[in-house]
């Protein structure tokens, strides 16, 4: 939903650092490698301490340029199938590093409440790879899984924007809740998209042969 609706806006805002990197003689494989880095960076060294504000700073700071190595792709002309995969590889690591910080840090604070948060972290970061695994294997196999209601970047918002304000006050249980909600929104985002690969699927079979 949110990439959707996000994703002029944000092209707009994101020209004026695109063009000026590619002024600088940097290229959009460039800015995508280094994005994902400063992502993993900031959830691995602050999320597992419980430093969540640090930790959401950096890694927004740094997702910026999951929009701006796309922009600088097409100021170029040079949109294709390797960009696509290495951003769209590369965003999977991303999420990785910042429910797996979220996991290492509840499960090593202790109390068994927190031990259910790291396990609803985990949840979200394994129906999480589905999600996106679903809609790539569908169209590996000649159909479309444009279909869910958490999509990536419904995720992340949610995620960052719920550990932010945990970091700057707001009780623990806040971010569980989030994280409750978003496994279970990815969980029927999965069923969503099988769904909707099950009814292509069929449809080719009764579709008659010409």
């Amino acid at each position: 939903m949110l990439n959707r609706a996000l994703r002029e806006s944000w092209t707009k805002v994101m020209t004026p650092p695109a063009k000026l990197f590619l002024a600088m003689g940097i290229s959009p494989d460039v800015v995508t490698v280094v994005g994902t880095l400063g992502v993993c960076a900031g959830a691995l060294a602050f999320y597992p301490f419980g430093h969540f504000f640090w930790g959401t700073l950096v890694v927004v700071l740094f997702i910026f340029s999951d929009n701006v190595d796309g922009v600088m792709a097409r100021l170029q002309g040079r949109e294709g199938q390797w960009g696509a995969f290495l951003d769209s590889t590369l965003d999977r690591v991303a999420d990785a590093a910042i429910f797996g910080g979220l996991v290492i840090g509840f499960a090593r604070s202790g109390p068994q409440n927190n031990l259910l948060y790291a396990g609803l972290a985990l949840a979200c970061l394994t129906f999480g790879m589905v999600v996106s695994y679903a809609k790539a294997r569908a169209e590996g196999l000649g159909m479309t899984a444009n279909v869910g209601i958490a999509e990536r970047a419904d995720r992340l918002v949610a995620v960052l924007l719920a550990t932010g304000l945990v970091g700057l006050g707001l009780p623990v249980w806040v971010l569980g809740v989030v994280l409750a909600l978003l496994a279970a929104a990815s969980l029927v985002t999965v069923v969503q998209r099988m769904m909707t690969v099950r009814q292509q699927s069929l449809a080719a079979i009764d579709r008659p042969a010409s």
